[in-house]
């Protein structure tokens, strides 16, 4: 390794991730952790390519899992980490089905009620219809919506700024976390997250955000 590589290595690795569905370099690693389906990094410099994804099955897990243990961003998939669910589900995410099994099924029941189906859907269902919300080629898809209509821990956009709803009033987010209160805006917002998501928010999928 040269030292160019041990430069990089020291240095944060880009892997938190923001409603805006974008992957960062921060020091801290947030409450919860995820992939996109594969490897986006050069294990040998910890970096990432120029990908953004490697597959549609886009999760948020928990940090810690029956004792597993991985060097970040070595072989395998890039870990990626969120500040909280909210956010995770912002940019795309959905709970995984192994070490979230609980979770994951309370999000399926809900999309399913959501959207009338009879049982609820696969992962593969969910992660077909969620990609062609999150994504418009390689940026972030965005989407309009009544704010009156918007559960909370919906994010939306304000003036280039993520903030997540509550129930009269949002947040404004940041890497430290969430800071300024406003007021819930009235009329039409621009949406990070995915309407499909925001449905199944609506339908009681509901994981504390500010705990």
């Amino acid at each position: 390794m040269d030292r160019r590589e041990e430069r990089l290595i020291s240095l944060p690795l880009q892997n938190r991730v923001t409603p805006f569905g974008e992957i960062i370099a921060d020091p801290s690693r947030g409450r919860f952790m995820g992939n996109r389906g594969g490897r986006l990094h050069n294990p040998a410099t910890k970096t990432l390519t120029h990908r953004r994804w490697a597959s549609k099955q886009w999760i948020c897990c928990k940090l810690a899992f029956k004792d597993r243990a991985r060097e970040v961003m070595s072989a395998g998939y890039t870990e990626l980490f969120f500040y909280d669910e909210a956010v995770a589900l912002a940019a795309g995410h959905r709970p995984c089905f192994e070490c979230r099994r609980s979770e994951a099924k309370h999000f399926a029941a809900c999309w399913a009620q959501s959207k009338g189906l009879s049982k609820p859907p696969k992962a593969g269902e969910m992660d077909q219809a969620l990609h062609a919300e999150r994504l418009s080629k390689s940026e972030k898809r965005l989407h309009q919506a009544q704010c009156s209509a918007l559960p909370p821990l919906t994010f939306i956009a304000v003036e280039g700024e993520a903030f997540c709803l509550q129930d009269d009033h949002m947040r404004r987010w940041s890497l430290p976390g969430y800071g300024e209160r406003r007021m819930r805006p009235t009329g039409e917002v621009t949406l990070l997250t995915p309407p499909s998501i925001v449905e199944v928010l609506q339908a009681g999928y509901f994981q504390s955000a500010f705990s």
